[in-house]
């Protein structure tokens, strides 16, 4: 009788011990596909600075520390995807076409493509950006990135929400895509040449806008618009269940950048101009709106200029608000002197990235939750197994992102800031070093060919003697000590040398290559474009041409950041030969090309090359280094519908020679009748 009772109760008990033994090579399977995804490229980066450049990774344990929680916050997130989020939206997506009007799918299709935008791992690197642009030289783009972060994502989320919802449309009218991609690169590219002639702050706007295009296909917005997507073309569509996620992504990719030049332009009036001079910047009546309130703007300006600019900022001031401001930069300047810099706690760290990830998925889940429970009346199969993985993805998205903070920013900026030692002379600010009672009479002075005279001191650091150029605000006369910062460079060929750019943009290619066949995504995308094509588009193939594309499209983003070149002049041409390109590609070529650009931004490679271009942008003195994301999408896209013309124009003569080689056979049998 108990054994009955055991057996009809369900249940088995299991100790801690043997759950362990259970759950152990699963969860060894999935942290595995993470690190494979992760180690490759780190271990590039890593030997790339330490050998090529020859300088040490600055902050290495917190580094990889920071690596490690990504690897561990992403397999907790894509376990929460699979587990919850997506098992949600095919159901809804499934059910919500059988029981709805298009009306309320479209507003749901809006809804969903706006929250699952937010819940994007790589969304927070837009924010964390805000910080290395200067106030004086990008005013707008400061403002976008700094106070007004969040309206930023909500633009960017409102253009994937259209995207989406136009995508539905796509699926139940059976409308092409070449149309949309005529009318939305012609507007965009338009856009954004007016932009630029018309005002600097929307010039240093273009690169940010384009590069929003490309965060915004992560892990969590393509599987749901997929999951929607099928449901759609199985009620309304043609049946063709695996064709019915292409296009989507395009449209996702392209309207963010839409909407985030239309709020660009709607701020641009509240801004002062760029102004290469910061006292004169800061006297500006418009400065104001770039901060919260006046004590941040001092802050600001007191940690980012030097008391020159300070003073200049206080003599404009009326003699009634002098005194008092004055003392609040003093207090101010005492603050950032002597005191250390203070970390955040990693308990606070945690809290906070934890609220984040609480306010993505419970904005994402929930409203998709109550659509399938109040809208549709539908039960929620496996129930447990869904609310479990929407805990996986807050705790992922939360150890994720604290990741992303310590380890892949920390690593692709200060890579950045070294690459281009290659070809020009960097300094190394986290190799700062202070001489203790430093003696001026030990400076000397030598003469050019030119005749300038340049002023040095030699110093015995790390056990060697060096040469030190002197500088007089380097030395306190009050501490008796001297500050410099290390230098190399260049290390292949002269000054700006053709040698040093070319190491700078082959590591580019290498870099954009080799992260690109580690997207998990990608090989996705590659059987299932394997089996649309019947095999003659090879996932082998494709992988390559998409590999290929990416580690070009890096290579010309690090090239647009190196030379300050627009961006307009980098993507205008490139988009206006795929404009080209489609027009003679099959709709078939064109959903899979223009997708492919979809699975090259992970959420590995965006925050590691966002960071690692601002890097390079704040090392070679551009305005902003946005660009590398954009390229990095147009430049595959123009690679696979390449290899898709020809695949086409060989299956097409194949077709040919086999109806040529039918003929005489077809004359024979026909002679043979006649007989």
């Amino acid at each position: 009788m108990t054994q009955t009772g055991q057996q009809t109760s369900g249940k088995v008990k299991v100790s801690f011990s043997q759950g362990l033994k259970i759950i152990g090579p699963y969860v060894q399977d999935r942290l595995l596909e993470q690190v494979k995804a992760v180690w490759l490229i780190i271990t590039y980066l890593f030997l790339f600075q330490t050998i090529v450049l020859g300088v040490a990774i600055a902050e290495a344990s917190v580094i990889a520390g920071g690596i490690a929680l990504v690897v561990v916050g992403l397999t907790f997130f894509m376990e929460g995807l699979v587990l919850g989020l997506m098992p949600l939206g095919e159901i809804v997506g499934v059910k919500l076409p059988q029981k709805q009007s298009l009306l309320v799918i479209l507003l749901f299709a809006l809804a969903l493509g706006f929250l699952a935008t937010l819940a994007e791992p790589a969304i927070g690197v837009l924010k964390a950006a805000g910080m290395s642009v200067k106030a004086w030289e990008a005013p707008l783009l400061f403002f976008l990135l700094n106070k007004v972060s969040e309206v930023l994502v909500y633009s960017v989320g409102t253009g994937v929400g259209i995207a989406v919802a136009f995508g539905m449309l796509r699926f139940k009218y059976g409308w092409s895509l070449k149309p949309f991609i005529f009318v939305l690169v012609g507007s965009l590219l338009t856009a954004t040449a007016f932009a630029c002639m018309y005002s600097e702050n929307l010039l240093h706007l273009a690169g940010l806008a384009w590069d929003c295009g490309a965060v915004t296909t992560g892990p969590v917005t393509v599987p749901l618009v997929l999951a929607l997507g099928i449901g759609i073309s199985r009620i309304f569509g043609d049946g063709e269940e695996g064709a019915a996620g292409f296009g989507v992504v395009t449209l996702a990719s392209l309207f963010p950048i839409l909407t985030v030049l239309i709020l660009g332009v709607f701020y641009v009036g509240q801004v002062p101009e760029p102004d290469s001079n910061p006292a004169r910047f800061f006297a500006h009546e418009k400065t104001a709106s770039l901060f919260i309130d006046e004590s941040a703007q001092l802050r600001y300006m007191v940690e980012h200029t030097d008391e020159a600019v300070q003073e200049s900022y206080l003599s404009g001031l009326t003699q009634e608000s002098r005194a008092d401001v004055a003392t609040k930069v003093a207090e101010l300047r005492l603050e950032f002197a002597g005191a250390e810099q203070i970390q955040t706690g990693m308990l606070e760290m945690l809290l906070k990235n934890f609220q984040t990830g609480v306010q993505a998925i419970g904005l994402l889940g929930v409203p998709m939750l109550l659509v399938l429970w109040v809208l549709l009346r539908e039960r929620l199969p496996r129930s447990d197994e869904t609310f479990l993985g929407l805990g996986f993805a807050i705790v992922g998205m939360s150890v994720f992102s604290i990741g992303i903070e310590l380890g892949l920013s920390k690593l692709g900026d200060q890579i950045g800031g070294k690459i281009p030692a290659a070809y020009k002379t960097v300094q190394l600010p986290d190799q700062k070093t202070v001489l203790e009672n430093f003696d001026p009479l030990v400076v000397q002075t030598a003469i050019t060919a030119d005749g300038e005279k340049k002023s040095f001191f030699i110093a015995y650091v790390d056990e060697k003697y060096e040469t030190i150029p002197y500088q007089d605000q380097d030395f306190n006369i009050d501490r008796e000590t001297y500050e410099y910062l290390p230098s190399i460079g260049p290390l292949y060929g002269a000054e700006g040398g053709l040698g040093g750019i070319l190491v700078v943009l082959i590591f580019a290619f290498i870099l954009g290559y080799g992260a690109t066949l580690a997207e998990p995504a990608l090989n996705a995308l590659g059987a299932t474009v394997e089996e649309l094509t019947v095999g003659t588009f090879k996932k082998s193939l494709l992988m390559q041409a998409v590999a290929v594309g990416v580690g070009f499209g890096i290579a010309f983003g690090v090239a647009k950041i190196m030379f300050d070149i627009p961006l307009i002049v980098m993507c205008g041409p490139p988009y206006l030969i795929l404009l080209v390109i489609t027009f003679f590609s099959t709709e078939e070529f064109v959903n899979i090309g223009w997708d492919s650009a979809g699975v090259t931004t992970g959420p590995i490679t965006v925050p590691l090359v966002l960071s690692m271009g601002l890097g390079i942008g704040g090392e070679v003195g551009v305005v902003e280094g946005f660009g590398i994301l954009s390229m990095a999408s147009v430049c595959p896209i123009l690679s696979v519908l390449c290899v898709g013309l020809s695949v086409t124009a060989k299956r097409k003569k194949a077709l040919e020679a086999g109806q040529a080689s039918s003929n005489p056979l077809d004359v024979e049998v026909s002679q043979g009748a006649a007989s």
